[in-house]
């Protein structure tokens, strides 16, 4: 067994000790005292520098690890080929174009795709790199230029820190439409009828998809405030976006009123 130093949260505390891995399994020593057979992990998920797996026995219970890139690497590495979950061996293109532009240093790497119960992991010897579902905005199948011949891959279109970023996934064809019939399925809780939002609802949620903040919107598309906050209310509600910014609007009270009269006499003697 490999030894590891981590820290793992138990009873809202975060506790330090060392985990002992093996091949298919690591031991948690007291006060938790858990072995822990990957096979028996169900879901693996990642957030920033914390590992966090679900593991079915009994009950389902939620582990959270804590520790540098390097032990979670190892982690990684022994938990996903084991753990129960859907995987194809691929090659992948992780991540390969971002805010639509292709990335220059993007590589066809060698390993596996991973489909969880959060997510869809893209594992290679050096990388491992974790695509949440709830982030997943598009997966289709396309034609990307392998080896100077047109090839069809799938295309994974999700958002990183706000920006669209797209990953490529290449197999043989025979069971390429398999993969994507899974991954479609799998991400079928995302999609929508299409006719959700019309008209200047549509238009408001093409401006906010460029960028564009609530200020120029509504000079853009000449709307009173109220009508921007009702439309961004629907859109809202329907889960298209989320808040990032609460712009408020003030009115001056009789001392601030009194205030800048009297800056102003101030500014005009």
């Amino acid at each position: 067994m490999t030894e590891v130093p981590v820290k793992i949260e138990f009873n809202k505390e975060w506790i330090v000790t060392k985990l002992n891995v093996s091949e298919d399994r690591m031991v948690i020593p007291a006060p938790i005292n858990k072995e822990i057979l990957f096979k028996s992990v169900l879901d693996v998920s990642e957030k920033k520098n914390i590992l966090i797996i679900t593991v079915k026995t009994d009950t389902e219970v939620v582990y959270k690890i804590l520790s540098v890139e390097k032990v979670l690497q190892f982690l990684k590495v022994r938990i996903l080929p084991l753990c129960n979950a859907y995987r194809l061996m691929a090659y992948f293109m992780s991540p390969a174009i971002r805010g639509g532009v292709m990335i220059k240093e993007a590589v066809w790497e060698k390993g596996s795709v991973v489909v969880v119960k959060s997510g869809i992991w893209f594992v290679g010897a050096v990388k491992q790199i974790s695509v949440p579902i709830t982030e997943v905005a598009a997966i289709e199948l396309t034609k990307r230029d392998v080896q100077g011949k047109p090839t069809e891959v799938i295309r994974i279109d999700y958002l990183d820190s706000g920006e669209v970023v797209s990953s490529l996934v290449l197999c043989p064809i025979s069971t390429l439409q398999v993969l994507y019939n899974f991954l479609k399925e799998t991400t079928k809780s995302m999609d929508m009828k299409g006719t959700e939002l019309d008209g200047i609802d549509l238009q408001v949620a093409m401006l906010v998809y460029s960028g564009m903040d609530s200020h120029a919107t509504e000079n853009m598309l000449n709307l009173p405030h109220k009508q921007l906050d009702q439309i961004y209310d629907k859109i809202l509600a329907l889960g298209l976006a989320e808040v990032v910014i609460i712009r408020r609007e003030i009115q001056l009270t009789p001392k601030g009123v009194r205030y800048i009269t009297d800056a102003s006499k101030t500014q005009t003697n």
